[in-house]
């Protein structure tokens, strides 16, 4: 008896009712997918069509084991003890054991592949693989802990404002893997076994890569799952916003005061509420009496608009009953369709679904669009449900239980497809959250509302590093935190600074946050609305500190033509513009858990001051000539070094 088949350029093997499909899925990678009492599906929630891996080889042995080679990757199929299910071993160039699900054919009868029934349909589905000692797990996305190496940890897949589950990791074991499922579910990368769990899914699909290098996976993961757009001009150099500018003539004020003072300036952003009601897409007139005459002011001055645009639909907004009768929102399973009280009672849009996405571009493009503005801040992108009860909410594509992490690129979609389709080049996005694809629907994600704290400072270094290794290479934070933060607190003003400069290394440079003491906003007949935060600008910080976010605002500019060059690598190579040591380094063990410095691409190393008071700090220089940009002293590397750090300096070494 004979448990395989081969159909083209598919394994398959069946038994017990289980279909399990082994296939070539691009240039050194496989993507299994496996399904109980039904043939697996070809759901494509992140990859594209394979590129790629048409030499690829299947052997089939005795009936018993099969081979599919494909590369530098091989995907060994046995059949196993005595109740003969299949077991999957992923071996490299060299034979060696990349990956392997667990053995549980023994008195124990554990299942690598398990699925537990739930009553009408799906199946609470797990996934289980071997320990493999001394591996360090990288990438998953944004989680605000001091991690790199989630080795020993136990991860939600689910969104949340300020973390965005994106299921790729890279291993120090030389392989990339997808869970290419957006269900509900948690992972854990234990020292024993490495288990993943959908809490409602259809069938098993991942996707698992061989390379020699971090570079060399994350484009095959890139060439899998789509290459960022190049990024436009105006998304190389310093954009200005705070909570928040809430009238027209304040946003143009700040723009002209930038200009008055020659500070570079390539973005400007107009906040949330400045809509007459969530949803009504569109500016309210009392404090916005003509979009198309500030749109254009700021073009003569050099200067894009960002416009904040949220996915809720406030019950009361002009749109909420169409969109209601036609559809166009997500729907609550139980009880009052309300998915979050902010300011007002709103339920989200449903960005699965087309027509929803194509209702809210249209909008969109009357009411912005069509004005001249080309960037939009999509915020709430996880979506931020007010009791983040996964459970309880259906999208046209299923549940959310089931399918839910796939909202924030599929709100990137709507846009992108939409600007596209209006002739825009390379659309970028700013995004409060992203999954797997995301990065090809032009999404710049930020690391959501944290607070104004030097322990939230350090969790930004490791969250921007995950998400580069995960694959989205586009990603900034609010510069100096989102909540709280007064600009007359001497404290405050020296984080600020250390921000700051870290900014001037990241993707895109952006000063935000919701300053205090919060400012009440009113309207003519005396109605209040919501508040606005003290000033946000550079000049806002003191004395001490205007010269030196200057120097960096200016050292932006000087950046420019690296910083561009750095788009296009990510924009045709995959590769991050924020790479951790581990990845720039791969044979240097010293730089296997370094988390508080990083390569800024390939040629400066940069070293964030991360605590209050602190003047000089410790940095790791592998081994080569690094120099001091600030003083020009060259070092010879291969070890530590102190450095001093006065307040108006980041340590930054060049690759000589």
């Amino acid at each position: 008896m004979t448990f395989f088949e081969q159909h083209g350029q598919q394994l398959v093997w069946r038994n017990h009712g289980e279909t399990l499909v082994v296939e070539p899925w691009g240039e050194d990678s496989i993507r299994v997918r496996a399904a109980l009492m039904r043939e697996v599906k070809d759901e494509r929630f992140a990859l594209l069509d394979p590129a790629g891996g048409g030499d690829a080889e299947i052997v089939i042995e005795n009936g018993k084991k099969a081979f599919v080679r494909n590369g530098k990757i091989t995907a060994l199929v046995e059949v196993c003890g005595w109740k003969e299910r299949a077991k999957v071993t992923f071996l490299n160039s060299r034979n060696e054991v990349l990956l392997q699900e667990t053995d549980g054919e023994n008195a124990l009868l554990l299942l690598a592949r398990k699925y537990e029934p739930i009553p009408g349909g799906s199946y609470r589905l797990t996934a289980t693989f071997a320990g493999q000692e001394g591996e360090r797990i990288y990438g998953m996305g944004q989680y605000q802990e001091e991690f790199l190496d989630w080795k020993g940890c136990t991860l939600e897949l689910a969104h949340r404002n300020s973390q965005a589950s994106v299921p790729m990791i890279i291993s120090s074991r030389g392989y990339g893997f997808l869970w290419h499922n957006p269900a509900i579910g948690s992972v854990t990368f234990g020292r024993n076994r490495t288990t993943w769990q959908a809490e409602a899914s259809g069938q098993l699909d991942y996707w698992i890569t061989a390379g020699d290098t971090p570079a060399e996976i994350s484009r095959n993961y890139a060439r899998a799952t789509g290459f960022v757009p190049m990024m436009p001009e105006y998304g190389l150099g310093f954009w200005q916003c705070k909570l928040r500018y809430w009238n027209q003539e304040q946003l143009l004020a700040v723009a002209r005061e930038y200009k008055r003072r020659n500070l570079p300036i390539d973005v400007i952003v107009c906040d949330f509420f400045h809509w007459p009601r969530m949803g009504d897409y569109r500016f309210d007139p009392e404090f916005f009496p003509d979009p198309a005459a500030m749109v254009k002011e700021l073009k003569e001055m050099g200067i894009e608009l960002m416009v904040s645009v949220w996915p809720q639909i406030s019950l009361n907004s002009e749109n909420y009953a169409e969109m209601d009768q036609q559809g166009l929102l997500v729907r609550a399973e139980y009880g009052e369709q309300i998915g979050m009280r902010f300011v007002e009672d709103s339920m989200f849009y449903d960005a699965t679904n087309p027509r929803a996405r194509e209702y809210v571009w249209r909008k969109i493009k009357q009411n912005y669009y069509d004005y001249g503005i080309r960037i939009f801040w999509l915020d709430e992108a996880e979506p931020e449900y007010g009791t983040y009860d996964f459970r309880a909410y259906r999208y046209a594509a299923g549940p959310n239980i089931e399918i839910g992490n796939i909202y924030p690129q599929c709100y990137a979609r709507g846009f992108y497809e939409g600007m596209k389709a209006a002739g825009q080049e390379n659309p970028v996005n700013l995004l409060r959250c992203a999954w797997a694809g995301s990065q090809r629907y032009g999404a710049l994600v930020w690391s959501g509302d944290i607070m104004c704290d030097w322990k939230d400072f350090r969790r930004q270094i490791c969250a921007g590093l995950s998400m580069g290794a995960a694959g989205i290479p586009w990603w900034t934070t609010d510069i100096g935190g989102f909540h709280a933060g007064n600009p007359e607190d001497p404290g405050f003003r020296e984080l600020l600074v250390r921000w700051f400069q870290w900014g001037c290394y990241c993707p895109v440079m952006r000063l935000h946050g919701d300053r205090q003491p919060a400012q009440e906003v009113y309207r003519k007949d005396g109605t209040r609305v919501l508040n606005s935060g003290s000033d946000n600008e550079v000049w806002s910080f003191g004395e001490e500190a205007y010269p030196i976010l200057v120097k960096y605002m200016n050292r932006r500019e000087e950046l420019r033509d690296y910083i561009r060059g750095l788009m296009k690598e990510a924009h045709e190579d995959g590769t991050p513009l924020l790479r951790a040591m581990w990845y720039a380094f791969p044979e240097d063990a010293a730089c296997n858990d370094l988390k508080d410095q990083y390569m800024f691409g390939g040629r400066f190393l940069v070293a964030p001051i991360l605590y209050p008071g602190a003047r000089e700090r410790q940095v790791y220089l592998p081994a080569g000539c690094w120099r001091n940009v600030d003083t020009g002293e060259t070092l010879q590397g291969g070890g530590w070094q102190t450095v001093p750090a006065p307040l108006e300096v980041i340590p930054v070494f060049e690759r000589v």
